[in-house]
């Protein structure tokens, strides 16, 4: 009973410190140091600090805490792939985001609305189309879309959490679709359908 009870115990406990680590990555701290200069970390400050703001910050598409400097470049330039089905430099370029932990929506091309929606969106219809807040970047070049990157605020290393989910890719349009609607009207050459006796009796 007692190894039982001590099992129990050692449980409880993995989960708790499981939880307040969960916890720590979720929050941001702010706080004033020594020199007067105003400090924000996604780690606790030193003990000797007695006055601290604390802030929870998560991807608002994979619900996963991000690193302080990652989740501000996020959310002040956000970044979206546009690319096509068969198309090499797109499947280069999206292996480049995901490699240096930059997180991305993508939007896919594969119809004549999409084709005139990127035309309208970029000008020309070349692919991959990289956006950067306002900025668009044609065409695949790792040191132009790095530079870009970095002056967008964007650590220089993969800082994404190994739980992030990348969100799926969806179509640039969102065309509707009409349901057919079944003609009950009798075409011309064919014969009217037969008159029912109010009875139930058909001629």
């Amino acid at each position: 009973m007692k190894a039982k009870t001590t099992m129990t115990s050692k449980l409880l406990l993995s989960l708790l410190l499981l939880t307040l680590s969960l916890t720590a990555q979720a929050q941001l701290y702010k706080w004033v140091g020594p020199d007067g200069k105003v400090n924000y970390s996604d780690t606790p400050p030193p003990k000797s600090v007695t006055k601290v703001e604390t802030k929870s910050f998560s991807d608002s598409d994979s619900g996963v805490a991000l690193p302080f400097e990652l989740a501000q470049a996020a959310k002040n330039m956000p970044v979206t792939l546009y690319s096509a089905d068969k198309c090499i430099p797109c499947d280069d370029s999206r292996s480049y985001l995901k490699q240096s932990g930059i997180p991305f929506s993508e939007k896919t091309v594969s119809s004549n609305e999409d084709l005139a929606k990127l035309k309208q969106l970029s000008g020309d219809f070349q692919l991959p189309l990289l956006t950067i807040g306002r900025s668009k970047l044609k065409g695949f070049n790792i040191a132009v879309w790095h530079t870009n990157l970095t002056q967008a605020g964007y650590p220089d290393s993969n800082k994404l959490p190994p739980e992030y989910q990348f969100p799926t890719p969806q179509p640039l349009t969102s065309v509707a679709v009409t349901p057919k609607q079944t003609d009950t009207s009798v075409k011309p050459g064919q014969p009217e359908p037969p008159a029912r006796d109010p009875n139930g009796f058909q001629f």
